[in-house]
């Protein structure tokens, strides 16, 4: 079933026609059904013309951007332009010791089957298998893009993991260039300060800017590895009241190192049940992502370390019981709620050695050896 719009001439049912593809390659077909649409509804149609927008059935594998054309007189039309893919994630089956726990479809010919069913659709996405062969390089137009692709198959049932997104880099005459991105910014005129500020250090170059009725427009220059993890950064800059867009620019020069996260992680040492004793112990030292009575499994992260270094943590330390008082007889634990993270966040937090373990139920951070090894 493919939905277009006509664009002139007249297609009746049961007629035969051929289909131009996107890689140059022509196929008849024959129109077995035509669908036009009333509000929500599909209504059966004998002929459509011109300026209708239609269902058709009839043909395998339509994609978008192929023409429906007279096979006689064939004029078809230009093809979309489609940016490349600029980032890059490795979509692997979840191996942790949770595996299976949440997920309906877990193995890696179900990622298989659903990653290239998407590309049917969805002509930006670019899937391939790993040399390994237990998973998948997929290639979008930046994080939202693939973001709203693992959140699909979270609610689908489907379990897997991802590791943290790169741009697709390119040689050229010896040199290695990167995508950079135009990026548009709309924010009230007392936060264009900071804006410029975070994306100067995102090696941002500012290139033109307006100011209107205290509304402030302006237009940057950036490495699409600028914009990894800044969307949910902007809107806390901006008290959610900024606006920002982007589209690919261009292929340009390496733009040098940005730096990513500079602390470390806390990481479970052993598989438990967190307790409140323990994660008020820790919360001095860390940003803690977990409340009390989850179930953790070692190399998990359940919090971002103080210092540059990951610090390996128990959870599940409880008070130690004395001939003097009970165990719960002293002060009462006050615990700094967790931190709240979507996954966006989680996307962007991650560092190279770490994966974002995605399930129906829940979204964990995770290293991807355990503590020994590292060790």
């Amino acid at each position: 079933m493919g939905i277009g719009r006509v664009a002139n001439g007249t297609l009746r049912l049961n007629e035969s026609i051929v289909v131009y593809r996107r890689d140059g390659s022509v196929k008849p077909v024959r129109i077995s059904k035509i669908f036009g649409f009333v509000g929500d509804a599909q209504v059966p149609m004998d002929a459509a013309y011109a300026g209708d927008i239609i269902a058709v059935a009839g043909m395998e594998d339509v994609t978008v951007g192929v023409t429906f054309t007279d096979p006689v007189n064939p004029q078809p039309l230009p093809l979309i332009e489609i940016d490349p893919p600029t980032i890059s994630m490795h979509f692997i089956p979840n191996d942790s010791p949770f595996a299976g726990q949440d997920g309906k479809f877990v193995t890696s010919r179900h990622l298989d089957e659903r990653l290239n069913k998407e590309t049917l659709a969805d002509v930006a996405l670019h899937v391939e298998p790993l040399t390994d062969g237990v998973g998948f390089r997929v290639s979008g137009r930046g994080e939202l893009h693939l973001s709203i692709l693992i959140e699909k198959m979270r609610r689908e049932s489907y379990e897997f993991q991802v590791t943290r997104p790169h741009v697709i880099m390119r040689e050229e005459n010896g040199k290695t260039i990167e995508p950079y991105e135009s990026l548009t910014i709309d924010v009230d005129e007392q936060y264009q300060g900071v804006v410029i500020e975070k994306l100067g250090k995102l090696k941002g170059v500012l290139s033109d800017m307006q100011v209107t009725n205290g509304m402030s427009r302006m237009v940057f220059k950036i490495p699409t590895r600028g914009l990894l993890g800044y969307r949910s950064e902007f809107m806390t800059d901006t008290r959610g009241m900024g606006v920002m867009n982007y589209v690919f620019a261009e292929w340009g020069p390496h733009a040098g190192e940005i730096q990513n996260r500079q602390n470390g992680v806390m990481i479970v040492m052993e598989n438990c049940t967190s307790v409140a004793y323990a994660l008020f112990n820790l919360q001095d030292r860390a940003t803690l992502f977990i409340k009390p009575g989850e179930d953790l499994y070692k190399g998990q992260i359940i919090g971002e370390n103080c210092r540059p270094a990951d610090l390996v943590v128990n959870p599940a330390k409880g008070k130690k019981l004395t001939n003097m008082r009970a165990s719960g007889s002293d002060e009462a634990v006050i615990l700094t709620p967790p931190l709240d993270m979507s996954l966006e966040d989680c996307i962007s937090y991650i560092n190279d050695d770490e994966l974002v373990e995605v399930t129906p139920r829940i979204i964990r951070l995770r290293k991807q050896k355990d503590a020994k090894i590292r060790a």
